[in-house]
């Protein structure tokens, strides 16, 4: 009843945020924002789309490398439906934390043990830090050589110290697989000055919980990295899955006749968007990706043009895939 309660809760604070989204980017042009939106080429629109799926196969590609190492038999058509399912309870949920749950139920009707599946989600969650902070390192690094952020100057130095969050915890989850002691020790005095100064309660609770934590990363890291063939070749299918995503907005663009912003710049600025709404703690970011968006592809693209490509890309993003993942779900389940 509580977890109702709570699904309930992220989802009417999504439909809220999302029309205040809608009303403060449809105000002020509201007739020239819906021309502009009509005026996109249907073909682009439909590249745009496909794009979107194609991410998800390339996450599916990643996810069913993992999986068969446990179950032989697990398609990449299961594994394709695993992804659009996941998105539904990402996309309702406080940082996308709802789907990696899900995940470990699934794959437990389909014969994989929860310890196994604990590790198959581990895997796959490392793989995708290390191609997230990959594209990471590209984006900085180029808005750091050629500034092109100049009007998100307070925004950029924000979604810089999210980078380095990143790229901390892909770091944390390396060393866990290769120094597995020096975790153990570095969670254990590390919780011992936090119960000191009041903030973690229950002391011995935390460190074997956390302890538990540790030892089912390191199994699923272990596991991960001893072959490493699979190892770069799920890095690859999340970096391509994430390209695919941050082409989207230059493919709307394109498809308006808005040639402002070059394809690098709209890889660039969308990494920067969603590494910004990875710490918005609402279900799907909403409310600061769509900010993040104007802010940052702000700099290239301005008036009528800059709301509607926000709002398409969006919904094609985020809406469509919650959509379909709920379809997937219903059917799942019937």
């Amino acid at each position: 009843m509580k977890n109702k309660l709570k699904k309930l809760v992220n989802i009417l604070l999504l439909v809220i945020i999302t029309f205040l989204v809608l009303y403060f980017s449809l105000k002020d042009d509201f007739n020239n924002i819906v021309k502009e939106i009509l005026n996109l080429n249907i073909i682009y629109l439909i590249i745009a789309i496909l794009l979107v799926f194609i991410s998800y196969l390339f996450k599916s590609l990643s996810l069913q490398k993992a999986i068969i190492k446990f179950n032989k038999e697990y398609t990449l058509k299961k594994s394709f439906r695993l992804v659009l399912i996941t998105n539904f309870f990402n996309a309702v949920t406080p940082f996308a934390t709802g789907g990696q749950p899900f995940q470990v139920y699934t794959l437990k009707k389909d014969g994989v043990s929860i310890t196994n599946g604990t590790n198959i989600i581990i895997q796959n969650f490392i793989v995708y830090q290390i191609a997230l902070v990959l594209l990471g390192i590209v984006a900085v690094t180029y808005n750091y050589i050629f500034n092109i952020f100049k009007e998100a100057t307070i925004l950029k130095e924000l979604v810089t110290i999210g980078f380095i969050i990143n790229t901390l915890v892909a770091i944390f989850l390396l060393l866990i697989a290769f120094a597995k002691k020096f975790s153990k020790f570095v969670v254990k005095y590390g919780i011992i000055i936090l119960a000191k100064i009041k903030i973690v309660k229950n002391k011995e609770e935390k460190v074997k919980k956390w302890n538990n934590h540790i030892n089912n990363f390191h199994s699923g890291a272990k596991i991960l990295l001893s072959d490493k063939k699979t190892f770069i070749e799920t890095i690859i299918y999340n970096f391509l899955s994430l390209l695919c995503l941050y082409l989207v907005p230059a493919v709307i663009l394109y498809g308006m006749n808005n040639y402002n912003i070059t394809t690098l710049e709209s890889i660039v600025s969308s990494a920067y968007t969603m590494i910004m709404g990875a710490f918005v703690p609402i279900p799907g970011g909403t409310g600061g990706l769509e900010y993040g968006y104007t802010r940052f592809f702000g700099n290239f693209i301005k008036g009528p043009a800059l709301n509607a490509s926000m709002l398409i890309w969006r919904f094609i993003t985020y809406y469509l895939g919650l959509i379909i993942g709920a379809i997937a779900l219903n059917i799942k389940r019937k």
